[in-house]
């Protein structure tokens, strides 16, 4: 805790001299009220203020009721952080206008309130059964809209088919054609399979086999049809059930994942794989991402600027309110891609009371949670649809006099864009959008969703005025001297090395003596590309210069820190992150199935496979660069 209240003093000190204002005032308040309650209020109720501050930028205003839990002034402006505040709102409290003092300051609120919002640490008990409760509630919530959908289906699916009719077309082709290439992922199975035990499929849902036989999608060749002896090919209520993962997020919730049956995950990749190229190709795909969000920044970027005409929408609890009739409406033509995703969904899964231990199994109303493979680029086809549905009520109410055609939509290239639960969409298009969305039963996160004033943020990228003022998040606990974890020190080390490229030199300096400590003094400076685990810096590193200036360099070359290579380039020695990769040898059928089918697999990759059991340092010689 300590280290934390250290960092965080050091922080609103050198942004407080940026903006020419005092932050001792405020050191103390969060001295104090650390010690009254504890870390929640580094981790909760700062990012809290920081999202009401966010929303008093986009109303243009702040009032006594902003900012809870916080003293104001008379115009509504906090006494804490007020330095910076009186920078931003005047004495009404409104606005002043764009400046680069108010950029400044802008940065600096939201720097110091969300600084340690998304420390990756274990939440309480209550908190995580409060999310094992809003699973089941928000899974009902769905079913029973589901029982009534009114025509906004209707116009999800005919949005859909013109947005994506030819994709789905040549998705069903591949399929039909035996062209789809099943593969595993990374996570964990709800069968509790990791690493090459997932190539033997001994498990097989009947309802899986109906649409991709065992025979095609589940052993080499047909020179091992035997192994269909082996298999258990379930019936529908004997099915093994997702398994429903609490994961460390934030203090505040935890991330809830579900973990596929392999049979599932492994055919639901091979739909995803053919997927997802073929929408980034289509004619709409620079309206939706799934592997680069800088579009998504730069638009939001856009959009912030005075004069720009696009908002930025967050939703909430995105994947868990698309339900499986919305996911069927938008293939409302297209019957073997309907089946496909019917087959490879879960339909049942197992949560964990986290106070009893009690295990409950649910019949999920969902398309997919978190975790399947299909579930990111379903739900980012529903939204990309649903906002088009509310961009043509937008055009009927102005008097459009024709349903959407693909030339609208074409026209609407630049002004729309979907990556996941990040949506952005003409600010005067919002009101139609979001009333669709409601209709949906989806939930628009009203405190991440910005039109009216200069500030933005989508895909990770915060922007007020057109100025990047995304917040630098320390994700892992400061450790005490002494302390070595390697995941915290790496994580740490991109924590401070980001600090440096914002000009923020104090805090990093605070930072490398703490990090000096805990490598021992192997810390050196470093270039972003190299495996080295040191401090990224515009300036040479000075013991290389001085190696290479020295004459005489043989002697340099035994010391501690710096030696050439064979040709003559300059070698650190630092500390690199190792993972050990946990052996699983591959069976003979397995390891078949995983040659023929997997590509740029390492050497051994047949004898160790899966996520790494552990992540450690070893201090090696490497290059700098």
């Amino acid at each position: 805790m300590k280290s934390q209240l250290t960092l965080w003093r050091v922080l609103a000190n050198e942004l407080a001299s940026v903006c020419h204002t005092s932050a001792s005032k405020d050191v103390e308040t969060v001295l104090r009220r650390v010690e009254d309650e504890g870390l929640s209020f580094l981790t909760i109720t700062l990012p809290d203020f920081g999202k009401a501050f966010e929303k008093a930028l986009d109303l243009g205003s702040v009032s006594d009721v902003t900012f809870a839990r916080f003293k104001c002034d008379s115009a509504g402006r906090p006494l804490f952080l007020g330095g910076f505040l009186r920078i931003i709102f005047d004495e009404n409290g409104m606005l002043h206008d764009l400046s680069d003092e108010i950029i400044d300051a802008v940065f600096a609120v939201r720097q110091l309130s969300g600084v340690f919002g998304k420390l990756e640490l274990e939440c309480s008990t209550a908190r995580k059964f409060k999310a094992f409760r809003s699973f089941i509630d928000i899974d009902c919530e769905v079913g029973r809209w589901d029982e009534d959908p009114d025509t906004v289906l209707l116009d999800l699916a005919r949005c859909s088919s013109l947005l994506f009719g030819g994709v789905l077309s040549s998705v069903e082709q591949s399929i039909l054609e035996g062209n789809i290439k099943p593969k595993h992922g990374p996570g964990a199975t709800a069968d509790r399979l990791s690493g090459n035990r997932k190539y033997d499929l001994v498990y097989w849902p009947l309802r899986l086999e109906e649409e991709f036989s065992y025979a095609e999608f589940g052993i080499p060749n047909p020179r091992y049809y035997a192994r269909i002896d082996r298999v258990n090919f379930a019936p529908r209520d004997q099915e093994t059930p997702s398994r429903v993962l609490m994961v460390p997020k934030t203090l505040k919730t935890p991330r809830i994942i579900a973990a596929e049956p392999t049979a599932l995950q492994w055919v639901q990749q091979a739909i995803q794989t053919t997927l997802v190229p073929l929408l980034e190709e289509s004619y709409v795909g620079s309206m939706i991402g799934f592997t680069d969000q800088t579009p998504n920044q730069r638009m939001a970027q856009q959009g912030s600027l005075p004069g720009g005409h696009l908002a930025t929408l967050d939703m909430s609890e995105a994947s868990d309110r698309v339900s499986l009739l919305q996911a069927l409406a938008l293939a409302g033509n297209h019957p073997i891609f309907r089946k496909a995703i019917s087959a490879t969904r879960s339909q049942l899964a197992e949560i964990v009371d986290p106070t009893t231990g009690v295990k409950t199994v649910v019949k999920l109303n969902k398309f997919a949670s978190m975790g399947s493979a299909l579930c990111f680029p379903i739900e980012a086809m529903a939204f990309l649809a649903a906002v088009f549905v509310g961009i043509e009520r937008k055009l009927i109410a102005e008097g459009h006099q024709h349903r959407l055609t693909k030339e609208d939509i074409k026209s609407y290239r630049g002004s729309v864009r979907v990556f996941g639960d990040d949506i952005i969409v003409p600010k005067d298009c919002v009101p139609f959008v979001l009333d669709v969305f409601a209709r949906l039963g989806w939930k628009t996160n009203v405190n991440k969703s910005f039109w009216t004033g200069l500030f933005r943020e989508s895909c990770g990228g915060d922007y007020y005025g057109g100025t990047d003022v995304t917040i630098i998040r320390c994700r892992r606990l400061v450790p005490s001297p002494g302390q070595t974890d390697a995941g915290t020190i790496a994580s740490l080390i991109a924590f401070r090395n980001q600090l440096y490229w914002r000009g923020l030199w104090k805090t990093c300096s605070f930072l490398d003596n703490l990090f000096n400590r805990a490598l021992f003094g192997h810390y050196p400076v470093v270039k972003p590309t190299s495996q080295l685990l040191g401090r990224e810096s515009v300036l040479d590193d000075p013991s290389i210069r001085t190696a290479f200036q020295s004459s005489n360099a043989a002697s340099l070359m035994g010391g501690a820190t710096v030696r050439w290579d064979e040709m003559h380039r300059p070698l650190r020695k630092g500390y690199v992150l190792r993972s050990v990769i946990p052996r699983n040898e591959a069976s003979e059928v397995g390891a078949l199935l995983k040659c023929l089918l997997a590509s740029h697999e390492e050497d051994g990759h047949l004898s160790y496979s899966g996520r790494p059991l552990v992540v450690g340092m070893k201090l090696r010689w490497s290059s700098p660069f």
